[in-house]
């Protein structure tokens, strides 16, 4: 895991400036990118989709999150959100407790704190645990 000196701010929010660009935001018009820095050195990145349900909006960290997922898993060390100029944009509620979640104890957010200074008292429950029976099941063809 790099050190905070070591964290390439200048190229996480060039490139959450550049998935912002990619946003699907015709109901706001508020396009947002972000993009985190993985243990394992990958930046991975997403924006903002909206939806007319509103509710069903997906923020830019979801999309990042994704994108962690998708390709190769691991915890971010540190995100950058923006704009489409590069201004920094806060994470809602809801993705201040993604990003704990798919983050080391501290990532770093915005170069100036941390999830956990954002969301102190995170919800942090146990690992799920595999249902009885399911792992028998799943070897029939499921």
């Amino acid at each position: 895991m790099p050190r905070e000196a070591d964290i390439p701010w200048a190229e996480l929010r060039a490139a959450a400036q550049d998935a912002s660009r990619m946003a699907y935001a015709p109901y706001s018009n508020f396009s947002v990118g972000a993009a985190g820095l993985v243990d394992d050195g990958r930046i991975v990145s997403g924006c903002n989709v909206e939806n007319a349900s509103y509710g069903l909006t997906l923020c830019a960290e979801c999309g990042m999150v994704s994108d962690l997922h998708r390709s190769g898993g691991g915890r971010l060390v540190a995100v950058a959100v923006t704009d489409p100029e590069g201004n920094l944009l806060a994470p809602c509620g809801r993705c201040r407790q993604l990003l704990h979640e798919a983050g080391v104890p501290d990532c770093a957010v915005n170069e100036h704190t941390t999830v956990s200074e954002l969301l102190p008292g995170a919800f942090d429950l146990p690992a799920p645990r595999e249902m009885p029976g399911v792992s028998e099941r799943r070897g029939a063809g499921g």
